[in-house]
């Protein structure tokens, strides 16, 4: 995995909203709405988060993550692995991933160093009607550099949840889905579990 993936993810998934707006406004208007409202309480509480780093996991647990598709998620990192999981496999995976995130994306967010985003033309069928949606995003980087992400989002009974995103064309999925595949053709889902279960230890220290 590309070490840039995840320590810049996270800065991308805090655009994702909390509260009853995120089922009244199309993806577009809730990216762009929520943007400044998350980071500015980033910002904001910036010395009290590095000193006690469990107060980010709880912000990106109870503010961000509230909104993803974790099954649909796990079911594509797993890819035809999933269907020869245990549903108490399924459950453990979907699980321990969605602690991975979790504890990957809160170090990364307390690099945020107020990087300017902007949003370019979107992609047609921006409604709350639509039943798919992606949107697109730039976060301008120090230097000048520009950082294209495009979050992909389903909507069912009026409320959006984002099932993959992607920074400068590569997928989070995918590149999970490439990093796992060597501890499970060694192990299978068990060792993988095993795994992610260190990894989530030595990220929670």
């Amino acid at each position: 995995m590309k070490r840039f993936f995840p320590m810049t993810a996270a800065l991308l998934a805090v655009v994702l909203l909390t509260g009853s707006a995120w089922a009244l406004e199309s993806p577009l208007e809730t990216v762009k709405n929520t943007t400044d409202e998350v980071m500015t309480r980033v910002k904001g509480e910036k010395e009290s988060l590095q000193k006690n780093p469990a107060k980010m996991y709880d912000l990106v647990a109870a503010l961000i993550f509230p909104h993803f598709d974790f099954n649909l998620m796990a079911q594509f990192v797993l890819g035809e692995r999933w269907q020869a999981c245990t549903p108490a496999q399924q459950a453990a995976f979907v699980q321990s991933f969605r602690t991975l995130l979790v504890r990957t994306y809160a170090m990364a967010l307390l690099e945020y160093s107020n990087q300017a985003i902007d949003y370019p033309e979107q992609p047609a069928a921006q409604s709350t009607s639509a039943k798919m949606a992606s949107v697109k995003q730039n976060i301008k980087q120090p230097g000048g550099d520009v950082m294209p992400v495009t979050y992909r989002l389903h909507g069912d009974a009026g409320t959006w949840k984002v099932f993959d995103f992607s920074v400068d064309g590569i997928s989070l999925a995918k590149t999970y889905r490439s990093s796992f595949l060597p501890v499970l053709k060694q192990g299978g889902v068990d060792k993988l579990l095993a795994t992610l279960a260190t990894k989530n230890q030595e990220i929670g220290k």
